[in-house]
């Protein structure tokens, strides 16, 4: 059994182990006095997983219901969320009671937000079943939905309080899915190098899996414990991302997450590169290893229409925004500039 724990004022743990899906309700029991719970899921995971997880929380003594949203991005909205808080007083949801959220990161982001707004706090169990929820969206208590303006845009910091790691249902998940995750493991090789590096340079991911998502909680809750609300040295959490959102919401959300993320990382390697804050080799190393694990190092977008929606991004204060950039990898700085400046990064990154 791996296990992290998360040392905030209310804190709590990641355990990370195989097998965890059909022992959940063990560990639920753990967290809250009440007996009900409220899982919430997509209607890719609910068909594979949900039962699974219903069948170990009533053993444990719990009473059930299921809440499913269609997957996709596109379902991350205000009027989902509503209907979730809606099930939840429908089921006799109580504030000794758990919401359980089972999917990859739209899930994790609009269960927790719930939980965070159902009668002022409920607890959260996080049970992530893609990559990237697992080693990124799952931990350190960002909740959000997105608006028509942009991504995450309307949210609230709400930690969980237990998150379950079952790395056996990665099985499942579709090639581009798995990718997709890779792309915040690779954010955090760049940031930190180390075991993360160790690991994506090799060939046996598969047999080092555990150890790998062990391997990326550990570097995010270093950055939330020391900046849990995201006004500091969390922001290094963002590499790739202001570009990264951008080409989100320019694509209509049909570019993934962790796709876009890999291509805005890129861009600001290959503008960093430019600019010679950072050697060609590291820019190329970012762009093989990301090419590696299938993901995209460029997109074909217009600068200005990127430009455009940079704009909106959440992180921006007033007319500043703060870029992640690189010197090189395990060493990357924060730098605070005009907002008309992330124009230069792209048109050098592009």
């Amino acid at each position: 059994m791996r296990r992290v724990e998360i040392d905030l004022r209310e804190g709590y743990t990641v355990y990370i182990e195989q097998g965890l899906l059909d022992n959940c309700g063990e560990y639920i029991e753990k967290i809250c006095t009440g007996k009900r719970a409220v899982i919430v899921s997509d209607s890719n995971v609910a068909p594979l997983y949900a039962q699974r997880v219903a069948d170990s929380l009533k053993t444990s003594g719990f009473e059930t219901g299921l809440f499913t949203i269609p997957a996709g991005e596109e379902s991350k909205n205000p009027e989902n969320l509503v209907k979730c808080a809606d099930f939840c007083a429908e089921s006799g949801l109580t504030r000794s009671d758990v919401i359980v959220a089972l999917g990859g990161g739209v899930i994790t982001d609009m269960a927790g937000l719930c939980g965070a707004l159902y009668q002022r706090g409920i607890a959260v169990c996080q049970i992530p079943t893609s990559l990237l929820a697992m080693v990124d969206s799952s931990v350190g208590g960002k909740t959000a939905v997105n608006l028509s303006k942009g991504k995450n845009m309307f949210g609230a910091f709400y930690q969980p309080s237990l998150v379950l790691c079952d790395s056996t249902v990665l099985s499942t998940l579709p090639s581009c899915e798995f990718a997709n995750g890779m792309a915040e493991v690779i954010k955090y090789a760049v940031l930190r190098g180390g075991k993360v590096r160790e690991i994506i340079d090799s060939d046996n991911l598969n047999e080092t899996l555990d150890e790998l998502i062990e391997e990326c909680v550990k570097i995010k809750k270093d950055y939330v414990c020391e900046d849990e609300f995201d006004t500091g040295a969390r922001q290094f959490l963002n590499l790739g991302h202001t570009i990264g959102h951008a080409i989100e919401r320019r694509s209509n959300f049909s570019i993934p997450h962790g796709s876009a993320v890999s291509a805005g990382m890129c861009i600001v390697a290959r503008a960093c590169a430019e600019m010679s804050l950072c050697s060609s080799c590291t820019a190329q190393y970012i762009e093989t290893v990301c090419a590696k694990y299938n993901l995209p190092t460029s997109v074909q977008m217009k600068e200005e229409e990127l430009f455009s929606d940079s704009l909106s991004d959440k992180k921006r204060m007033g007319d500043k925004v703060t870029m992640v950039l690189i010197r090189e990898i395990g060493d990357c700085y924060l730098e605070k500039t005009d907002v008309e400046n992330i124009k230069n990064y792209i048109n050098k990154g592009m």
